[in-house]
């Protein structure tokens, strides 16, 4: 009778770990920034039909990066997930951390026991009526949470982003500033054009849904805009 081969849990857990951080490495990189007016949502992505951002219920945003077609699913469950907790309860318990936490475990599950892991990195993000209120949820590729504050980087070039982003208060900025602050934190050596970005905003004000996508013009605009003064 063979023997059956065997690998050491350790050795599994970090070829994994490889395997899903490889992948993310290969897409480009997600920027989230909290600001006076709300929180912005910036992404590198030349494609108009492929969303790396987008809704998911009244107050909250998702974000993604690696493989589209992995993370597509993940926003996909959160939406189906939101809408049943706002239906058998009220809108209102529709929150941030429930779905964070959701996700987690789903991609917690997939890293530990599927042959393999998911090549992807979310995040949920919600708006309340000041900064304090604000959350962002990072969720990793073996279901591990941080509790961002102030902003968020996501994708292989995150390190270098979050370094750029430390270097600047946005708490004070509008939408146009801060939008800007993060699209420096993307660009490399060559500036990216609206063409090359996706934005959205979740608006502090106002009832009901606050997010808001915009379009090229509206981009550009705002980065045309020579002061970084609210």
């Amino acid at each position: 009778m063979n023997m059956p081969f065997y690998v050491p849990p350790e050795q599994m857990m970090r070829d994994r770990a490889d395997f899903a951080q490889k992948g993310i490495a290969r897409g480009r990189s997600l920027v989230t920034v909290e600001c006076a007016d709300g929180i912005v949502l910036c992404a590198e992505n030349p494609s108009r039909n492929l969303r790396k951002i987008s809704e998911i219920y009244d107050r909250i945003a998702f974000g993604g990066v690696g493989k589209y077609n992995e993370y597509d699913q993940l926003r996909i469950a959160g939406i189906r997930a939101a809408d049943i907790r706002g239906y058998t309860y009220s809108r209102d318990d529709v929150d941030a951390q429930t779905l964070a936490n959701q996700y987690a475990q789903m991609m917690g599950q997939i890293f530990t026991h599927d042959v393999k892991p998911m090549e992807v990195e979310i995040l949920v993000a919600s708006v309340g009526a000041d900064l304090d209120s604000d959350r962002l949820f990072h969720i990793r590729y073996d279901g591990s949470v941080s509790d961002e504050d102030g902003f968020a980087a996501l994708g292989g070039e995150a390190e270098q982003i979050r370094l750029k982003l430390k270097e600047t208060d946005t708490s004070e900025m509008g939408f146009a500033a801060a939008l800007r602050v993060a699209v420096d934190a993307l660009s490399d050596e060559e500036s990216l054009t609206p063409e090359k970005l996706e934005v959205g905003v979740l608006e502090r004000g106002g009832e009901g849904r606050r997010f808001r996508r915009l379009e090229n013009s509206e981009i550009a605009e705002m980065l045309a805009e020579p002061s970084l003064a609210p």
